[in-house]
């Protein structure tokens, strides 16, 4: 066995299934074998007793026997011997004496001494039989006919009918030499198939042994554990092949039944699998709502050139990935919020600088008193306005960049957002808001330049939270204004735009709300967002 174990995949195939086409073959040649020596042993035993017994019918033969006549007897038997081809004819009378035998020393000894078995089934019960026996004249195939009497039932002696054997044995010797030939040639041909099927199965597990498909399906195992999202793998019957612990937690599946082996339709009617299954279209970035909470889907189909063998789906719930966006808003907000902040007050510095090193100090001292009543009215616009912080502080992040850019974000002073609901999620809020107000500072800059005015007002009046940002943009035209929310789609050339406000309407799908987009007073557009709340 250790030996098997260091041979390759290929030679361990070649040398197994060599040796199996050499056991049948040679489990099949000794089967025939045998059985040839049996059939003919078996002819030639019916042929001696069919010989024996047509000449105890003889009527010649009947009287020689029944006056134990030897001198007719010895040369009939051997003139029968040669024209039926026989080894011998021995006649014995009623006491299994013999009257007639090849070697005449023998006439009128027993017919026992030598004959290798009795005579009884004969000589007393009458009946004819087939032996096979070592006697004076070798290995033999006898048939033995009792002699009746003329008239009579009356057993008075019987004929024994003997052929060689050796013939028998040079027939199965030519055979067993033609039966070895075959064998060879047996295993030759399928030392050939083993070496073309070898060669074909290693193709087909890319070359790899089986402690490496071993070691890789371990590894893909403790893998799919180890990862965090939930992922279930089907075949092209729809039966589930693949699912990990995760995916089983997250779907609030059983823990204690085997799912691997059982359709996918019966565990998870409506997972959208056989749909892919059937069109083979991939679908990514799914929000599928399951057991009260959302989950991001993706599920891919898996092809062998153009057929589809299955579909491989990856899910995490979504919350996850919202504390995950919610850290990095807060995050992008504060570094937007900061780098605008340093930049404005690097030139504001730098300008009171001069002021001061041309000896400007009432001028110097008036920029400063501007300065900071210009942000002391914003912060208590936006006090009064929202008390609160997080939403207060992206509109402050976002009054800065618009100065850094040369442009002016107009709070409504009119604005009023007090009641926001506790349930709702801030992290979103702050991401439609922001994406909105950051398409408008860039398109009032493309079509207006430095000078640019973008608007905002808020109103928490009545059952919803309203929002408008207008800017000075160049508008959107009608053709594009259904498309304009679609994922990709974007009226800048270059790259990595268009997801803005595709995530914006995906949020307030998310909220209950909704978006509108109307013509700006005069020139650009307004976008006029709507929460529940």
């Amino acid at each position: 066995m250790k030996l098997l174990r260091r041979l390759k995949l290929k030679q361990r195939m070649i040398l197994i299934l060599g040796l199996m086409a050499l056991l049948q073959t040679g489990v099949l040649g000794l089967f025939a074998v045998h059985y040839l020596q049996h059939s003919l042993d078996e002819q030639i035993g019916q042929r001696a007793l069919h010989v024996a017994k047509t000449i105890a019918a003889m009527p010649q033969f009947v009287s020689a026997v029944k006056e134990r006549d030897s001198q007719y007897l010895q040369p009939l038997t051997l003139r029968l011997a040669v024209k039926t081809e026989a080894k011998f004819v021995v006649v014995g009378d009623r006491d299994g004496i013999r009257l007639a035998h090849p070697n005449p020393d023998k006439v009128g000894r027993p017919m026992s001494d030598d004959e290798g078995d009795d005579n009884a089934e004969a000589l007393v019960r009458g009946k004819g039989y087939i032996s096979k026996a070592l006697g004076h004249l070798g290995w033999t195939m006898r048939g033995k006919a009792p002699v009746y009497a003329e008239h009579t039932d009356e057993v008075i002696g019987l004929v024994s009918v003997g052929y060689d054997l050796t013939q028998v044995e040079e027939v199965i010797d030519r055979y067993r030499l033609t039966l070895i030939i075959v064998i060879a040639g047996c295993f030759l041909l399928s030392a050939c198939i083993a070496i073309w099927f070898a060669n074909h199965f290693k193709r087909a597990i890319f070359g790899l042994e089986p402690e490496q498909i071993a070691h890789l399906f371990d590894e893909q195992n403790a893998t799919l554990e180890a990862v965090r999202e939930g992922i279930i793998a089907i075949n092209s019957l729809g039966i589930i092949t693949t699912i990990n612990k995760t995916a089983i937690v997250t779907l609030g599946l059983p823990e204690d039944t085997r799912l691997t082996g059982r359709p996918i339709a019966q565990v998870l009617p409506d997972s959208g699998l056989l749909e892919v299954l059937r069109t083979g279209e991939p679908q990514f970035d799914l929000e599928v709502w399951r057991e009260g909470y959302n989950l991001i889907v993706n599920r891919l189909p898996l092809k062998q050139g153009d057929k589809i063998t299955g579909v491989v789906s990856s899910f995490r719930r979504k919350d996850e990935l919202d504390m995950v966006s919610k850290k990095l808003t807060r995050i992008q907000q504060y570094a937007d919020s900061l780098r605008s902040q340093a930049h404005e007050y690097s030139n504001k510095l730098h300008t009171i600088a001069g002021l001061i090193q041309i000896d400007a100090k009432h001028e110097a001292l008036a920029l400063i008193g501007q300065e900071s009543q210009s942000h002391q009215d914003l912060i208590h616009l936006l006090l009064a306005a929202t008390p609160d912080p997080i939403l207060a502080g992206c509109l402050l992040g976002k009054y800065n960049r618009a100065r850094e850019m040369g442009l002016e974000l107009i709070i409504d002073p009119e604005s009023h957002m007090t009641e926001l609901p506790d349930n709702l999620p801030r992290e979103q809020l702050v991401s439609i808001l922001g994406n909105l107000i950051d398409n408008a500072l860039e398109a009032t800059l493309l079509q207006q330049g430095s000078g640019g005015k973008v608007k905002l007002s808020m109103t928490d009046l009545g059952n919803d939270l309203i929002f408008e940002v207008e800017d000075q943009g160049a508008g959107i035209s009608k053709s594009e204004e259904q498309r304009i929310f679609e994922k990709g789609v974007t009226s800048k050339t270059e790259n990595g735009h268009g997801i803005g406000l595709h995530l914006v309407k995906s949020l307030l799908k998310n909220l209950g709300g909704h978006i509108s987009l109307e013509s700006g007073d005069g020139q650009g557009s307004r976008f006029i967002v709507y929460i529940p709340k």
